[in-house]
């Protein structure tokens, strides 16, 4: 042992003078921090010191170590309908509780257009082995599916062309697949109005029906807002209805023009499902993806089956949170109107900012808000400050995106874009606008 030592004492006085300080003193540390050890005591036996190894905590204090603690297990943040503030055209043209509808875009499948609203992957496979076709959609397909209490999927309804529909509901040994032939025939009309009174009830009173009238106002969402059109206001709307037996089975809007303020508004569908104005642009405003100049690291994934590791219930996550310091500043990802900027108990200060009349972005736990209710932003904009209020046990923000009052993963959801035709699409595009657009004049 002393030859040993005396080798090594040897060898370090043979190094230059810099490195035997450098070894020398992480030796030191080193030494220090083996010898230091924090002891907890407590009376063991009388008056014996004793090492705690193992301490029993609450429930309630168990919950505030989980990774999900950042956002409250009990008690949820206001639904999405309770931000909005009334409105005749949502409650005129309101949908069916639980459906969503979707337009099939370049890349899409059903799995990844399904999963980013959380449907289970094994929905997804018994749908496909009901009906194989399902894994080639075609862009302009449009998909409709209801879902049921607990968020499982209940129907799904493909609309393959304007002739054919097949629908799949959910049976005991997974989905049975069924399908319709339209057999009528497709006339396009025009339907003229003018406003005295409500967008809803004029248009009703001009001949179009509820799906028609939401179908308007879906393509001129992003244009202008329907609770602001004042009397005397003039649309012309052109559809294609299918007529069967002197009677309408089913209608698709081919272009519609709004006249309010002496300026005209315009929509058409092209070939893709979606709407263009009259150059081919595409009318949705673009979204970002995330909500900050960066992007941080995400401290809980969005899950609407997540369980509460404590009462044992579903406890769904309808965000993402991401973990960033207190007063890093929060922005809109998408041009809209502040619906919602108050304190929201655990959703701590918040802000909610609608899109369009189908999307809707909530921002929660903030430290301070910089817009006000009604006051309108672009994207990009600045709209509060990062902070850990409400129930919240870390610095973070809590990010959510609704589509049709349906949450929908923020981190996956097919956004709006920025898009326009091109090529021949647009050439094609252009020929139909000059053949709608002389239909839609109000023959003055």
């Amino acid at each position: 042992m002393q030859q040993i030592a005396r080798s090594v004492a040897i060898a370090f006085n043979t190094l230059p003078r810099p490195h035997r300080v450098m070894l020398g003193s992480l030796t030191v540390i080193t030494l220090a921090v083996a010898v230091w050890r924090p002891f907890v005591y407590h009376p063991d036996n009388g008056d014996t010191p004793g090492v705690i190894k193992r301490i029993a905590l609450e429930k309630n204090e168990l919950r505030s170590l989980l990774p999900e603690a950042s956002e409250p297990l009990d008690q949820s943040a206001p639904e999405p309908e309770d931000d909005l503030p009334p409105d005749e055209i949502d409650q005129d043209v309101s949908a069916e509780a639980g459906t969503h509808d979707y337009v099939v875009s370049s890349g899409d499948t059903l799995s990844s257009i399904l999963n980013q609203y959380d449907i289970d992957m094994a929905d997804v496979n018994a749908l496909v082995k009901a009906d194989k076709d399902l894994r080639a959609l075609q862009v302009g397909q449009q998909l409709s599916w209801t879902l049921i209490g607990d968020g499982d999927l209940k129907r799904l309804t493909w609309q393959l062309n304007r002739r054919e529909t097949r629908t799949y509901d959910r049976s005991a040994n997974g989905f049975k697949a069924s399908s319709e032939i339209q057999k009528g025939e497709w006339q396009n009309q025009v339907v003229r109005g003018q406003l005295n009174g409500s967008f809803v009830t004029s248009a009703q009173a001009a001949g179009l029906g509820r799906n028609e009238i939401s179908a308007v106002i879906k393509s001129l969402q992003w244009q202008l807002d329907f609770r602001k059109l004042r009397k005397g206001d003039r649309f012309a709307v052109l559809m294609s209805r299918e007529i069967l037996d002197g009677k309408r089975q089913q209608s698709q809007l081919v272009g519609v023009r709004l006249q309010t303020g002496g300026k005209s508004y315009y929509a058409f569908r092209a070939e893709d499902g979606k709407f263009y104005d009259r150059s081919g642009a595409g009318l949705a405003r673009g979204f970002m993806r995330f909500p900050t100049v960066k992007q941080y690291r995400v401290s809980s994934n969005f899950n609407l089956r997540r369980l509460n590791p404590v009462t044992g219930r579903i406890a769904p996550h309808r965000g993402v949170d991401f973990a960033m310091p207190i007063g890093t500043p929060v922005l809109a990802v998408g041009d809209g109107e502040v619906v919602v900027a108050k304190n929201g108990g655990a959703a701590g200060n918040y802000v909610a900012v609608r899109h369009g009349r189908q999307y809707m972005t909530r921002y929660m736990h903030l430290k301070k808000l910089l817009v006000k209710p009604g006051q309108k932003v672009k994207r990009g904009d600045r709209l509060a400050l990062s902070g850990n209020t409400g129930r919240s046990t870390g610095p973070h923000l809590h990010f959510e995106i609704w589509i049709n009052n349906q949450a929908v993963n923020p981190l996956t959801a097919k956004l709006p874009r920025m898009e326009g035709l091109s090529g021949q699409d647009r050439r094609e595009f252009l020929a139909q606008v000059r053949d709608v657009m002389p239909q839609l004049s109000f023959n003055d």
